[in-house]
């Protein structure tokens, strides 16, 4: 396997370490702005004329230890053997989310296939449904990984796109053939919980309307204080860890897409079930860190040339500020210097649970997947 990494910003335009013209597939993560303009998709859709084109918008992008905005990254990747396939499907509300991840994970012929890398629109995609819907036709030995695209923390539009320029109400998965394949993942998050638990008293799929009989919203406000004015944002630096009351150990993380002030409720990127046990968490600049360079670590190839996605959380992100390309930078240590490393900040993670083994969608993780060919 052989990868080129692409760049592209507004100063230079697009810069490559190597002729990438024979490339069979070229993933990238750009931001909105830029992923609009006809001539970024133009110009990659030329210099890798044979290859499918498949990406999506970001809160940041990630290029080895670093982290950048305003720019697009982009990896191309030639196989020795190995193939891929691509498929994409529209998407407009949350409630198609199941439905839609079933009929994506249809289109994959089941025979040889040994891992899945979706991308969805993160304004209009449950991603639980979504995952839901993929695991119920993916054989289990199948690895799942993705991310739903980000918008900085403006949460009002995002793009993904296969193989055409990135638009909103899309979502878009490659296929991974080939017994020559090597997969590897990892997903930590790092956040510390603090105050009471709660249960969760009204919910509807992905919307939290009250803990424990309050209106969640509320709720929020008094956590976040002066901070309640720049909602949905701020609530970034304060999710949430939801369980089922009889798992402690299979929690997940939740992180808010949007508000709704007249009902009192919040949005989040996956489902928060009634019955279930919220408790709000937060984000020291060490524990985080560390949290990366475990996922790192979890999913580092033996030997060889490897490519790694990442794909953190734009909480992670807003938290950390200046210091956030310490966690890029604890992922690519990890993962030894002869791993291609790019990534993007999402608004929900999908990687196999660290204790169940089972996909979910996470949020506030970094999650990685790695790739290479024996």
């Amino acid at each position: 396997m052989k990868t080129v990494i692409l760049t592209w910003s507004e100063r230079d335009g697009w810069k490559q370490q190597a002729d990438p013209s024979q490339a069979q597939l070229v993933i990238y993560f750009g931001a909105p702005l830029a992923l609009a303009r006809q001539d970024v998709f133009g110009q990659l859709r030329k210099t890798c004329p044979s290859a499918h084109l498949v990406g999506c918008s970001t809160g940041g992008e990630i290029l080895g230890a670093d982290v950048n905005d305003g720019t697009v990254v982009a990896v191309a990747v030639r196989f020795d053997s190995a193939t891929v396939k691509v498929a994409s499907l529209s998407i407009q509300e949350p409630s198609g989310s199941r439905a839609v991840g079933v009929a994506l994970a249809q289109q994959f012929p089941p025979i040889g296939l040994r891992g899945v890398f979706v991308l969805a629109d993160g304004m209009r995609t449950n991603g639980t449904a979504l995952v839901g819907g993929l695991r119920e036709v993916l054989d289990p030995s199948v690895l799942l990984t993705g991310g739903l695209a980000g918008d900085g923390a403006d949460f009002k539009k995002t793009l993904v796109g296969a193989d055409a320029p990135a638009s909103e109400g899309m979502v878009a998965a490659i296929g991974f053939y080939g017994e020559s394949l090597r997969l590897g993942w990892g997903s930590f998050g790092g956040w510390e919980r603090f105050g009471p638990e709660r249960i969760i008293t009204r919910s509807e799929a992905n919307i939290l309307y009250e803990l424990d009989g309050e209106p969640a919203l509320d709720l929020y406000k008094r956590y976040l204080g002066d901070e309640a004015a720049n909602l949905p944002g701020s609530a970034l630096l304060f999710p949430l860890t939801v369980r089922r009351a009889d798992e402690e150990k299979n929690a997940l993380v939740r992180t808010i897409v949007g508000i709704d002030a007249e009902a009192r409720s919040m949005t989040f990127a996956g489902d928060v079930p009634m019955g279930h046990v919220a408790q709000l968490m937060r984000g020291h600049f060490d524990e985080l860190v560390d949290g990366a360079s475990k996922a790192g670590e979890q999913a580092a190839q033996p030997d060889g040339d490897s490519l790694a996605l990442l794909v953190s959380c734009i909480g992670r992100k807003l938290l950390m500020g200046q210091r956030i390309g310490d966690e890029a930078e604890a992922v690519a240590e990890a993962l030894g210097k002869r791993t291609a490393v790019l990534g993007f900040y999402s608004y929900g993670e999908i990687a196999p649970h660290p204790v169940s083994g089972r996909c979910e969608l996470h949020n506030q993780t970094m999650t990685v997947t790695s790739l290479s060919e024996a």
